[in-house]
């Protein structure tokens, strides 16, 4: 991703843009065929030669051509000509973003690829699912899994749409008219980077185009940090369901020798939050002055590489802690059991109902039962055994069956198919 974002990369594609354009226009006579052979075999550039020169004219663009210009002698008077800066700068940044969200997708599908297979491996693995961090009812670590799959699957999409929005170049001057160039010139160049021809622009590509594709990324790391979020939970002492592969050698604290810390899942939470506010940075470069300010420019040579960076990297991190993710099936049903069998106070609330007893009726029997677990630690199925109401309408058979964790797993097979995890 790195190489990408490299001004070795930068310059060679401002590079071909020129040189394409300058094939265009030799198509329609306004470029001699020999200046453009010439121009082909010739163009080339120095990244230390155009700062060098950059830092004297305070121009980049202007330094570049005329780098450029050093390498290709009198032809180069042909290059560039009749179009503005940004043709150059804009048509770039897209495919530097067009390729940055290829090498994204290919993370995204490793991390899917992943979170599948581990999904399967725990789609009967028994576990407490939690509402507001309280114990709620059974669930499968292999459930949390397939929602964090199938999550993914929605980050793939939205970034391959972002992609195609992204995936647009402009050659048509200073303030879109097309006033010094032909339109198909903009077209043969477009179609030979692998873009399309914006239907309209400004003296810029318009940055509603950019506010979607940072807005992907961010909301991308957002899913990141949610499931990162998670593992730092399950991995908490009192919990320990689940960690972050410890490697042999490793060291978690410089006081404290015993530690293993969610230290990976940390530093994705963490850069979640740079991906958001380079977001916004990028929603309120849109509003720029008629056909065009700057104000958007500086802080693009920020964001975007960033963003791109940084994702790719928690994309990969994120992919590693789940392949070599720690889970511990005995604490799960440790911390099921944990409540004394409270967590199946719906199981008795429902069969009671069924049976013919009013709801309200049957919420206070169970209700009463239940804060006497949570008060003094007794066990839940005895307490309900014991009242009167209960034994009228459930037996002992019926109590067996409600209190069985295997309950919960009846429609699991169901939801894996309807995910696409067959």
């Amino acid at each position: 991703m790195g190489k990408i974002w490299a001004e070795e990369n930068r310059f060679r594609i401002w590079l071909e843009i020129e040189i394409l354009a300058c094939e265009a226009q030799a198509q329609h006579g306004v470029i001699p065929s020999d200046a453009v052979k010439t121009i082909r075999e010739k163009a080339a550039f120095d990244v230390k030669r155009i700062l060098e020169i950059e830092n004297e004219v305070k121009h980049d663009v202007i330094a570049f051509l005329t780098n450029v210009g050093e390498y290709v002698g009198p032809e180069s008077r042909f290059i560039h000509l009749g179009m503005t800066s940004s043709d150059v700068l804009d048509t770039a940044l897209s495919v530097q973003m067009k390729q940055s969200a290829e090498l994204l997708l290919k993370d995204l599908d490793a991390l899917k690829d992943v979170l599948a297979r581990r999904a399967k491996e725990f789609r009967y693995t028994v576990m407490i699912g939690r509402t507001h961090g309280i114990h709620a009812e059974p669930v499968t670590f292999g459930l949390k899994l397939a929602l964090w799959y199938a999550e993914t699957l929605r980050n793939i999409e939205r970034l391959k749409s972002a992609a195609a929005t992204i995936s647009v170049g402009k050659i048509s001057g200073a303030v879109g008219t097309y006033q010094h160039l032909d339109p198909s010139v903009e077209k043969y160049v477009c179609e030979k980077l692998g873009l399309k021809p914006s239907p309209i622009s400004t003296q810029v590509l318009q940055r509603d185009r950019h506010a979607e594709f940072m807005n992907a990324l961010a909301v991308c790391g957002c899913s990141l940090e949610k499931f990162s979020t998670e593992i730092r939970h399950l991995q908490r002492t009192e919990v320990l369901e689940a960690e972050e592969y410890f490697s042999k050698g490793q060291k978690g604290s410089s006081a404290m020798p015993h530690k293993r810390n969610p230290i990976t899942c940390e530093r994705i939470a963490g850069l979640s939050r740079v991906l958001r506010g380079n977001a916004v940075a990028a929603m309120e470069n849109v509003a720029l002055w008629h056909e065009r300010d700057i104000t958007h420019s500086s802080v693009e040579r920020i964001i975007v590489p960033d963003s791109c960076i940084i994702l790719d990297y928690m994309l990969t991190q994120f992919t590693k802690i789940i392949d070599k993710l720690l889970v511990y099936p005995e604490n799960m049903q440790k911390n099921l059991n944990k409540t004394n069998g409270l967590v199946y106070s719906q199981e008795v609330l429902l069969a009671l109902t069924k049976k013919g007893m009013k709801r309200e009726d049957a919420y206070r029997v169970v209700q009463e039962r239940a804060m006497k677990v949570w008060e003094n630690g007794s066990d839940f199925r005895e307490l309900i055994s014991g009242s009167e109401e209960v034994r009228k309408l459930l037996s002992n058979a019926d109590l067996d069956e409600l209190f069985d964790p295997k309950r919960s797993l009846k429609h699991i097979d169901y939801i894996f198919e309807r995910t696409g995890l067959n």
